[in-house]
C-alpha cells in the first residue's frame, strides 16, 4: 500500500517569508483557488519528502494571532479547530522571521496549545550575521517543546532539514506552552468540568471568536453560564497575550542574543529617503516611468515575432487545409482570435515581473505607507491602496483584498473604485492603440513617447479611482474613524525563484483565463461574420462584379471587396450597423462597435475580436498582421483612417473608465451581497466613459 499523504499547514505572520518557504517546498506544483463559499485565496501545493513520501502543503493566509479580526484570519482558525475538516493538518509549520522572533512566537504558542504537532521555522537565517543575531537552537527547542528548522528561503538553506522534520512529525511534542487555566483559574476550571472531553484552549477560542467550528457546538457554550460580555472577554484576551509574552521573553532571554554593535543596517536611511514627503513621491514616479518605458522597449521584438507567426499560421491554415467551413473557422476565427491575446504575453509578463520585484524587495510596503497620506484626504483607508495597487494586475483579487478594511463604508468605496485602476486586461488594448496613434520616438532624448502615454493612462485610471472615491465619500456619510497600521518588512534582494513562479503563474492565469473567453467568442464572431440572412450576403460576388467601379480592380482587390461586402451584410454586420448610431459620435464604426460590445465580457477580447473581424473581411491570401490591418482600415464615408488620433484617444479613454468585466461585477456582487452596487458600478463607470470619450473625440476630430 502507498504511504498516506502528509497534510501540512504553513502558517505565519505577514512578511515572514512564508510564501518563499511555500515556493521552496512546492516549486511549480501549486494550485490556486478559493476556500469554499468565500473569496479568500487558497494556495495548495505538493512536496516530495524523503523516502518518496508525498506531502500536501496548504499556504494559509498571513495572521498575527488566533484572535481573528478579518476573514483571512478566520480561515486559519476554522481549519485548526475543525479536526473533521478534510484539510485538517497532520503537522503545522509556523514560519517566523529571525528579526521579529518575539512577535512571531505569539502565534506559534497559540497553535502549539491546540496540541497540533508543530514545527518552528526560523526564516531569513542568512541575515543573522549582518544583524548581530545568534540563536541557541537546542535551548529554544527544549523550552518551546518543538523542533526548529533554521532556514534561508532566499538561498534554499535548511529546506531539506525541514522536510526531514515534517516526515518525523509523529515524534513531535504536543505539550502546550501555556496552561490555559492560568488566564482565569475559576472560570476555566468550570469550563473544564462542563466539557471534560474538549480541549480547554479550543473551548476558549470558540467562545471568543465569531467563526464556524463544525462539530463543536458554539451555541451550547453561548447559552450556558459561561457566556461573558465583550469587555470581559477582551480583558481576558489581553491577559492571555501578556502571559504569552512573559513566557516568550523568558525563553528568548536564554536562547536569543543580539549584538547591535555588529549590525550593519541601512534600512533606517533608506526609509527616510523612500518615504520622504517630497523625494518619496519623486522616486516612486521615476520607478513608474522606468516600468512603462521598459514594457514598450523590451517587449517590442517578441511581440512582433508572435504577431507575424500567428499571421503566417493563419495564412498557412487557409492555404494548406482542405477547403471548407472548418478550415475557415481555424484560419479566420480561432487562430486570429487566440493570436490577439498571445501577442501580449511579453508585456503582461514584464508587468507582473516589475510588480513581483517591488513586492519581493519590500518597497511596495513603503508605497502603501507613502500613499496613505493621499488616501485619507479622499475618505479611503490607508489599506485601500493595497487593492488599488493590486488592481494593476487584476481587479478581482484586488477587490478580495479589500476584506482587510474593517470599516464597511471605506471597504465599499474601495470595492467600487478599484476597477478604475488599469488592470493587465487593458494592457493589450492600450498597447496596440498607442502604437497606432503615438509615434515611436524619443522625447527629451531618453523618454519614449509611447511609454509616457502608457504611464499617463495608468495615472489617469488611478486619478479616476481617487475622484470617484471623493464623490462617494461625500455621498456615503459616517462618523466612524479608522486608523492605518502597516508593517514595514526588511529590504531584501528579490528571490529569483519567487519572482519566476509569480510571473509564470499570473501570466498563465491571464492567458488561460482570457483564452477561454476569447476562443468561445472568436468562434461565435466567426460564425456571425461568415453567415448572413438574405440575398445580399449570398450574392455578394455577383453584386460586386456587376458594379462598374470595380471593373478595373485586380482579382485580389475584388476578393477583398467581396469579403468586405459579405461581412457588412452578415449577422455581425447587421448587429454592428444597428448600434453604430450610438457609437458614431465617439468616432467608432460598426466593426469597433462589435469589438466594444464583445469586450464587456473581458476587455482583452477587443483585440481578438478585431483580429477575427478583419480576417473575415479580407481575402485568404492577405498576410497582414492585426496591427497592419487596423492601421490600413479606411472609413469609406470620409476616406480617412478609422484609427486616427481622435478615434484612438477616444477609445483609450473609453477603456480607461468603462466597466467591462463580467467577473469583476460578479465578485462585487459577492463581496457586497447585493446586485445594487455592481449595477451602480456598471452603469456609472460606462456612462462616465461614454461622456469623456464623446468630449475627447469632438474636441480632437
Amino acid at each position: 500500500m502507498a504511504a498516506p499523504t502528509i497534510k501540512i499547514a504553513l502558517i505565519g505572520n505577514p512578511n515572514t517569508g512564508k510564501t518563499s518557504v511555500f515556493n521552496q517546498l512546492t516549486g511549480l506544483n501549486q494550485q490556486v483557488g478559493n476556500y469554499p463559499g468565500i473569496t479568500v485565496e487558497r494556495k495548495q501545493g505538493s512536496v516530495k519528502l524523503p523516502g518518496n513520501i508525498k506531502g500536501t502543503v496548504i499556504d494559509l493566509p498571513g495572521t498575527y494571532s488566533l484572535n481573528a479580526s478579518s476573514i483571512d484570519e478566520n480561515v486559519v482558525i476554522e481549519l485548526l479547530l475543525n479536526r473533521n475538516d478534510k484539510d485538517f493538518p497532520d503537522v503545522a509549520v509556523v514560519v517566523t522571521d529571525v528579526e521579529n522572533l518575539k512577535r512571531n512566537l505569539l502565534l506559534f504558542t497559540q497553535i502549539k496549545d491546540l496540541e497540533i504537532p508543530t514545527i518552528l521555522v526560523v526564516n531569513m537565517a542568512d541575515r543573522m550575521d549582518r544583524k548581530g543575531i545568534s540563536l541557541d537552537i537546542p535551548y529554544l527547542e527544549e523550552h518551546l517543546n518543538t523542533k526548529i528548522a533554521l532556514v534561508s528561503s532566499r538561498k534554499g538553506i535548511g529546506i531539506d532539514a525541514l522536510k526531514k522534520l515534517i516526515l518525523d512529525y509523529k515524534n513531535l511534542s504536543t505539550e502546550p506552552c501555556l496552561n490555559a487555566s492560568s488566564i482565569d483559574p475559576e472560570y476555566f476550571n468550570k469550563l473544564r468540568n462542563a466539557f471534560p472531553n474538549q480541549l480547554l484552549y479550543k473551548l476558549w477560542l470558540v467562545i471568543t471568536q465569531d467563526v464556524n467550528f463544525g462539530a463543536l457546538e458554539r451555541n451550547e457554550i453561548q447559552n450556558s453560564s459561561f457566556t461573558k460580555s465583550k469587555s470581559e472577554l477582551k480583558r481576558l484576551q489581553q491577559k492571555e497575550t501578556i502571559k504569552r509574552y512573559q513566557f516568550i521573553n523568558d525563553v528568548l532571554k536564554g536562547g536569543l542574543t543580539v549584538d547591535s554593535s555588529k549590525a550593519k543596517d541601512l534600512r533606517a536611511k533608506l526609509d527616510r529617503l523612500l518615504t520622504h514627503k517630497v523625494f518619496g513621491y519623486i522616486i516612486f514616479f521615476c520607478i513608474l516611468m522606468l516600468i512603462f518605458q521598459s514594457i514598450f522597449a523590451w517587449s517590442a521584438i517578441p511581440m512582433d515575432f508572435i504577431d507575424e507567426s500567428f499571421t503566417h499560421l493563419s495564412s498557412w491554415a487557409s492555404k494548406s487545409l482542405p477547403p471548407g467551413k472548418l478550415t475557415e473557422l481555424i484560419a479566420n476565427g480561432i487562430v486570429p482570435g487566440i493570436g490577439g491575446v498571445v501577442i501580449f504575453i511579453p508585456q503582461i509578463a514584464f508587468l507582473f515581473l516589475f510588480i513581483s520585484l517591488l513586492e519581493e524587495s519590500g518597497y511596495m510596503s513603503r508605497v502603501v505607507f507613502l500613499m496613505d497620506k493621499i488616501m485619507k484626504r479622499f475618505g479611503l483607508s490607508g489599506k485601500s491602496i493595497v487593492p488599488l495597487i493590486s488592481g494593476t494586475a487584476c481587479a478581482i483579487p484586488a477587490i478580495m483584498a479589500a476584506r482587510n478594511i474593517e470599516n464597511w463604508r471605506e471597504r465599499l468605496i474601495t470595492i467600487l473604485v478599484t476597477p478604475f485602476t488599469t488592470c493587465s486586461a487593458r494592457l493589450p488594448v492600450y498597447t496596440i492603440l498607442i502604437s497606432l496613434i503615438i509615434p515611436n520616438r524619443m522625447a527629451l532624448g531618453f523618454f519614449n513617447l509611447q511609454g509616457l502615454t502608457l504611464m499617463l493612462l495608468y495615472l489617469l485610471g488611478f486619478g479616476g479611482a481617487i475622484l470617484s472615491a471623493y464623490i462617494l465619500n461625500k455621498i456615503l456619510k459616517t462618523r466612524h474613524k479608522s486608523f492605518f497600521v502597516a508593517e514595514m518588512p526588511n529590504y531584501k534582494m528579490p528571490l529569483f525563484k519567487n519572482v519566476a513562479i509569480n510571473v509564470i503563474e499570473k501570466t498563465k492565469a491571464f492567458v488561460f483565463g482570457a483564452g477561454k473567453i476569447i476562443l468561445a467568442l472568436s468562434i461565435v464572431i466567426w460564425f456571425l461574420g461568415s453567415h448572413g440572412p438574405g440575398d445580399n450576403f449570398k450574392n455578394a460576388e455577383a453584386h460586386i462584379t456587376q458594379q462598374p467601379q470595380y471593373m478595373n480592380l485586380s482579382q485580389d482587390e475584388i476578393d477583398n471587396e467581396i469579403a468586405g461586402y459579405q461581412l457588412e451584410n452578415s449577422y455581425i454586420g447587421i448587429i454592428g450597423k444597428a448600434i453604430e448610431p450610438v457609437i458614431r459620435p465617439l468616432g467608432y464604426d460598426w466593426k469597433i462597435g462589435i469589438a466594444i460590445v464583445s469586450s464587456f465580457a473581458a476587455r482583452e477580447v477587443f483585440v481578438g475580436t478585431l483580429a477575427t473581424i478583419y480576417n473575415i473581411g479580407s481575402s485568404g491570401d492577405d498576410e497582414a498582421t492585426i496591427k497592419q490591418r487596423m492601421d490600413a482600415e479606411i472609413n469609406p464615408a470620409t476616406g480617412d483612417k478609422v484609427f486616427n488620433f481622435a478615434t484612438g484617444v477616444s477609445l483609450l479613454l473609453f477603456y480607461a473608465f468603462a466597466m467591462q468585466c463580467i467577473s469583476t461585477l460578479a465578485i462585487t456582487k459577492k463581496e457586497t451581497n447585493s446586485w445594487k452596487w455592481p449595477l451602480i458600478q456598471l452603469f456609472g463607470m460606462s456612462t462616465f466613459a461614454y461622456i469623456v470619450s464623446l468630449v475627447a473625440y469632438q474636441l480632437l476630430k
